[in-house]
């Protein structure tokens, strides 16, 4: 990629003459930073001035030295970093039209009149006040004589974007706020540490975690964790929740656990509006069971330390987006709140998204929990409705007579193939089926390798890498169908779920275009997109590429941490065959300089631009250089070839390592994200399974996440979705992120 590279040309004079500040308030949330480090460079690149506003609203009020322009530099090496660079605070002044007033007069003595807002639905709505105030308070600085009339003519109005930045992901109209995720990692984290503790002694853990109103972090580290039970917000328990609760505890070790968790956001209460403390639940378990209990009440440490990549990447589109709406905007409109809805950016009116938010702690306060629960979203209920059946199934034995259902994994290795499994198994034996496990891909179908699988036997499978299943990338050839098609018909196999990559869907496509010569085929066949390459049809996002994503940032971050002391350019490949989605979301999550796909190809005139820049980049002070490059973005120009190229264009102003990551990206525990996706995915399949079951019929089809919905889509479009040659979809979402990476990751563009 060159640093001119599919640039407009007007993009330096968009925010000609213009100056925003930029602040974060309230509480402060992982990619905070990532965001504050996209707008500054975004406005830079585009020809605007920036002023970082510390201490929140505070720096505001109080001007002076809380007001500082900042330049592209200043906001170098924040990106892995918790918290906010620029501080925040909660600001009382700023409350009272006084303190607004002071900020005001600040604001205008430094020319801004643009503001990118980080924080809260407090923070937010404060900022809304301060527009809707202006022109008064403008005025009466006029007449007070602190503000001269020429200067209220050139700043009539605000402008301002806002972000949110909240770890409880409790914003109405967005699907994930600025630190959720790397808060529901520290939670995951801490329940698979407690999981192993716990087994050890055969003891009960209830693991309190943030969100007042809002049960997010609970309910989905409770479906991450595998945990046996969950007290959220939104969802009072019913009378004698105490002891369904211990039933669903005594289940979890009659199917085999060793250990119990449960899962309490800090604002759970009952249906009187009682509190329901983490005291309280570890007495219930100790008094009704007999066993040992403890709490952990993890605290701020899920506010703490390096954001995740999904954090960094996501953050760092927000202030892009942020930065471009508040330069393009004109006095007189009124700002967006940006979040995000799937894989897209959205913008939500302030006041409505802030009503919203606030209505949910009114509707749980009257009891009507359907109300507040319809607020949060669909996937937020359809979350809440898999882990009631995980946790209450109704059954944990395979019916007499039931279906058989075939589980399978086929293609590369990708974490998050066995808390699909297990989910499958579990949720498939609650739904009435007989859920058999085929071993080692289409030639353990082949050869027979078939066991049913019963509920406990999948029991410690969720936070594990790796697939207990097998896993294998051959694809049936036309000879192998007979045999196939027999270990079908001897295992009375009614459907199958095939969870892998690209390899795995060829396969089950081959199966269902051969249906009408081998009649076993004519069973529904459903794909589920596992894949850490993120090549496949119909889905946005495939398990296991957000474990690899965070496996390459945890990796590049140690990387440019050891070329700290030296003058250092790195090379760094990564997996992902002929699709380069993790080597652009790399780039994004980790600040990479250049990143070289296949999708755009390398040129040697790519190459020489890229040389001479580098160079003068040096030569006027630079210290770390990264380039990421996909493994297949070029046969010829290798990783070693650019790492050798820099080297001899570099004339010993610099080092040059190289680091190829290999297979690391496929053995990690899966992230939260990869599990979640995991069981939600395979829940929809048995759906999708079970009304063919209902229906008569038997049609197949490949499942995938698009813009945060689920959809299937029927076997015979597959091939067509498909560049054959490259083995990748024709359309690729990600790719629209390639301006965001060219704006905040070279100041000479």
């Amino acid at each position: 990629m060159t640093s001119t590279q599919g640039v407009l040309p007007e993009i330096h004079t968009i925010g000609a003459g213009k100056r925003i500040g930029i602040l974060t308030s309230g509480g402060d949330a992982q990619g905070m930073n990532a965001a504050v480090r996209a707008v500054v460079r975004t406005a830079v690149t585009m020809g605007a001035q920036v002023f970082a506003i510390y201490e929140g609203y505070q720096g505001m009020v109080d001007g002076g030295d809380g007001i500082r322009e900042v330049g592209w530099d200043d906001v170098g090496s924040i990106l892995h970093r918790g918290g906010t660079m620029i501080g925040t605070f909660r600001s009382k002044d700023f409350r009272d039209r006084d303190g607004r007033k002071r900020a005001l007069a600040n604001l205008l003595a430094n020319g801004i009149d643009r503001l990118v807002v980080i924080g809260g639905d407090g923070s937010l709505s404060g900022l809304d006040q301060f527009r809707a105030e202006w022109s008064e308070l403008l005025a009466e600085l006029v007449a007070d004589g602190q503000v001269s009339p020429e200067v209220a003519a050139a700043h009539p109005a605000l402008m301002f974007s806002g972000l949110v930045g909240s770890i409880d992901n409790d914003l109405v109209g967005t699907d994930m706020t600025i630190g959720a995720d790397t808060a529901l990692h520290r939670i995951v984290d801490a329940i698979d540490a407690l999981a192993s503790t716990a087994a050890s002694h055969q003891r009960s853990f209830v693991v309190e975690v943030m969100g007042r109103h809002c049960g997010y972090l609970a309910l989905m580290s409770a479906i991450a964790g595998g945990c046996d039970y969950v007290l959220i917000p939104e969802q009072p328990p019913a009378d004698g929740w105490e002891q369904r609760m211990c039933t669903a505890l005594q289940r979890g070790r009659q199917g085999g656990r060793r250990d119990s968790l449960v899962v309490v956001a800090e604002g759970a209460r009952d249906r009187s509006g009682q509190p329901i403390t983490s005291e309280y639940v570890r007495r219930v378990i100790e008094e009704t069971l007999h066993e040992d209990a403890r709490v952990t009440i993890l605290g701020h440490v899920q506010r703490g330390g390096s954001p995740s990549a999904y954090d960094r990447w996501a953050s760092t589109w927000l202030g892009y987006e942020a930065t471009l709406e508040v330069l393009t905007a004109v006095p007189g409109t009124t700002g967006p709140v940006l979040g995000f809805r799937g894989n897209r950016v959205t913008r939500v009116p302030l006041i409505e998204a802030v009503a919203d938010t606030r209505r949910v702690p009114q509707l749980i306060a009257s009891g009507d929990y359907e109300g507040a629960m319809d607020l949060r979203g669909g996937s937020f209920k359809e979350a809440s409705r898999i882990l009631g059946e995980l946790v209450e199934p109704s059954r944990i034995d395979a019916a007499e007579q039931s279906k058989r259902i075939g589980i399978m994994h086929a293609g590369g290795l990708a974490p998050g193939m066995n808390a699909a499994a297990r989910a499958a198994v579990r949720l498939g034996i609650s739904r009435g089926h007989t859920m058999l496990g085929i071993h080692n891909g289409f030639p353990g179908l082949r050869d027979g390798e078939v066991t049913e699988l019963e509920w406990g036997d999948v029991e410690s499978w969720l936070p594990e890498g790796g697939a207990e299943l097998g896993v294998r990338r051959t694809v049936p050839n036309l000879d192998e169908l007979y045999r196939i098609s027999r270990t079908i018909e001897d295992n009375r196999i009614d459907a199958l779920i095939m969870i892998g990559g690209w390899n795995g869907y060829q396969a089950a496509e081959l199966l269902h275009r051969e249906r009408d010569r081998f009649p076993t085929f004519g069973l529904p066949i459903v794909c589920v997109p596992a894949s850490l390459d993120n090549n496949l049809p119909g889905s946005e996002l495939a398990i296991g590429a957000d474990t690899a994503l965070n496996v390459i940032t945890e990796s590049i971050d140690r990387i440019k941490t050891s070329g700290s002391a030296a003058k250092r350019a790195f090379v760094v490949e990564t997996m992902g065959r002929y699709c380069g989605y993790l080597a652009l979301m790399g780039a994004m999550s980790t600040g990479a300089e250049r990143v070289y796909l296949h999708e755009e190809g390398i040129s040697l005139d790519a190459l020489a631009a890229d040389m001479t820049w580098l160079r003068q980049s040096f030569a006027a002070g630079r210290k770390l250089f990264l380039a990421i490059r996909n493994e297949n973005a070029n046969p010829l120009y290798t990783t070693d070839f650019l790492a050798r190229l820099l080297e001899q264009e570099g004339q010993g102003q610099y080092d040059v390592r190289q680091s190829i990551l290999g297979h690391v990206q496929q053995g990690a525990a899966p992230t939260p994200f990869d599990r979640l996706l995991a069981v939600r995915l395979v829940s929809r399949a048995l759906d999708r399974i079970g009304d063919e079951f209902a229906a008569g019929t038997s049609t197949s089809c490949y499942l995938g996440l698009v813009q945060s919905k689920v959809t299937a889509v029927p076997m015979e479009q597959m091939l067509a979705e498909m560049d054959a040659r490259v083995h990748r979809p024709k359309e690729q979402w990600w790719l629209a992120l390639r301006p965001v990476l060219r704006a905040v990751a070279d100041a000479a563009i």
